[in-house]
Parts: C-alpha cells; sequence; structure tokens
C-alpha cells in the first residue's frame, strides 16, 4: 500500500479550505492528492501532474482531479492548457514512488537484477545503460560528484571504464557489483548501501530533476493567488538546499525556519520517509 510521506504536514503547511484549488506536481500515487480532494469538497479541484504515463493509468478517475502526463517544469503552459485558475496552493513530493522502487522494473533499486533504465518517462531518449557504457570517465566522476556527493566517484569511475571495455554493463547487479569493488572494503559495511549515491546520481542525470526544479519553482510563485503556498519535499541534500535558497531569494513569507521532518512514529511506519524534508512558502 501506497503510502504518502508527511501526509499530515502537507495538509498542515498547504492548509487547504473548502473549494479551493490545488496542484499537486508529482501526483504519483495520488496519497496527497486524495486528502487534499477531501479538505476541498465540495468544488474544490486538483490539477495533478506525473511524467510516468503508466502511474497515471493506475489512479482512479475523479470528477474534480484534471490528470496531466507531462514534466513539471512546463508548469505555466500545462496550467494555461488545462485553464486552471485561482490556484491556492501548490505541492512538490520529490520522492520516488513505491511503484517505480518496487514494480516498475526499471532499475531504480539496487537490491534486485533490473535493466539499467530509470527513465521516469520512458519515451525520453537518456537511460542509466547509456551513462554507464558511452559517457566518458571525466562525466561520469563528475556526476557522481555532484549529484551523489560519492566521496569515491574517481574510483567508481575508473572502475566502470575498466569493466565496460569487457563486457556492456546491462543491469543494476552488475553495476551494484562493480561499485562494490571499487570502493574500500570498510565503507561496504556502513549504514549506507555503497551503491546509494551512485543510483541517485544517475537517476537526477536520467530525469534532469534538479534542473526541472529550478524551472519549475519560480513559475509556481507565479501562478499562485496572493497568499497561496508552495510545500516542497525533498529527499536529499541538493534538492533541499536549492528550495531553502529559492524561498529565500524570493520575497515570500517562510513558513517553516527549519525544515520539518518525520516522527519517529512516522519512520517505523514508513522507513523511505527518513529522508524526507518539508519546507513550506506563502506569496506575499
Amino acid at each position: 500500500m501506497h503510502i504518502p510521506v508527511l501526509q499530515k504536514e502537507v495538509l498542515q503547511y498547504l492548509s487547504p479550505k473548502s473549494n479551493e484549488n490545488f496542484i499537486d506536481c508529482t501526483i504519483g500515487e495520488a496519497g496527497h492528492t486524495l486528502a487534499i480532494l477531501e479538505e476541498t469538497e465540495p468544488e474544490g479541484k486538483v490539477l495533478g501532474i506525473d511524467r510516468d504515463p503508466e502511474l497515471l493509468r493506475n489512479i482512479r478517475k475523479q470528477k474534480r482531479l484534471i490528470l496531466v502526463c507531462d514534466n513539471f517544469s512546463n508548469l505555466k503552459e500545462i496550467v494555461r492548457k488545462n485553464k486552471f485558475i485561482k490556484i491556492h496552493g501548490i505541492l512538490f513530493d520529490l520522492g520516488m514512488s513505491s511503484w517505480h522502487l518496487n514494480e516498475s522494473g526499471r532499475g531504480f533499486s539496487f537490491r534486485k537484477r533490473e535493466p539499467l533504465d530509470m527513465r521516469y518517462n520512458p519515451q525520453t531518449q537518456l537511460t542509466a545503460e547509456k551513462i554507464v557504457n558511452y559517457w566518458s570517465k571525466f562525466d561520469i566522476e563528475k556526476i557522481l560528484k555532484e549529484y551523489g556527493e560519492e566521496k569515491f566517484a574517481y574510483q567508481i569511475a575508473e572502475r566502470i571504464i575498466n569493466e565496460r571495455k569487457l563486457r556492456p554493463i546491462k543491469n543494476t547487479l552488475q553495476l551494484v557489483e562493480i561499485i562494490k569493488k571499487a570502493v574500500p572494503k570498510k565503507y561496504l559495511h556502513s549504514k549506507l548501501h555503497p551503491a546509494t549515491r551512485t543510483f541517485q546520481a544517475l537517476r537526477i542525470t536520467v530525469n534532469d530533476e534538479l534542473n526541472n526544479l529550478e524551472k519549475a519553482l519560480p513559475q509556481a510563485q507565479e501562478l499562485l493567488k496572493i497568499g497561496g503556498r508552495t510545500v516542497v519535499i525533498s529527499f536529499h541534500s541538493l534538492e533541499d538546499r536549492l528550495v531553502k535558497n529559492f524561498f529565500k531569494s524570493e520575497s515570500l513569507k517562510i513558513l517553516t525556519k527549519k525544515p520539518v521532518t518525520p516522527s519517529v512514529k512516522e519512520i517505523k511506519i514508513n522507513h523511505r520517509a527518513r529522508s524526507a524534508k518539508l519546507r513550506a512558502a506563502q506569496k506575499i
């Protein structure tokens, strides 16, 4: 069952009321959206956006829910096309859905054998397999450092180059073994799985995640009514820093002086929530 992260806090900071309109830029499995629709009865609407057509097909159609398969970096155009007006709040939940990890078969998880794909939208061209098999050592090292904050980026990139000379790197478990060979032995027994940062870097690169967020945040502010709220849930320091700096640079009322994190109770129920950070701001 899908468990939306920080749901109570999302509702607290978005503060949805009867007949108000909201945008969920990353609708995923619609957990947050369904809660917002409940709060905005009888006439409030939600515009739900997701890049993955397969995820959208799994969402039950509802009268007050408009579904759009697109990249949230095109937010203004999506809103214009759907004539969606009087927007009281916009939500970005930047985490991967459980479905992507467990069921998509696209290589998001390093714990099972799957093709090295990592695309949210299967129509896009770049895949993780293309990166590890065709990019230069310099470029692979660069993304591992920048997007994975991986301290063994050089060693991993070098090992990838050497291994792909012997045979193409086709699946997740192949890549995990390469990473394990590249890092010091003591790193294999740390709390964080040694492949975590590499997989994060590849996923961010394949889906151009940080650039898309950077494009979308100013559009969100432009579209909101005065008094409208933006809520962002991020899952790693790069996203969180980007959101924090954006909120500071705009003339917004920051509603979360420090990021809001899940309770111990929520983490016990949903282990994947442990790294979530929520920030919220209001248009003034």
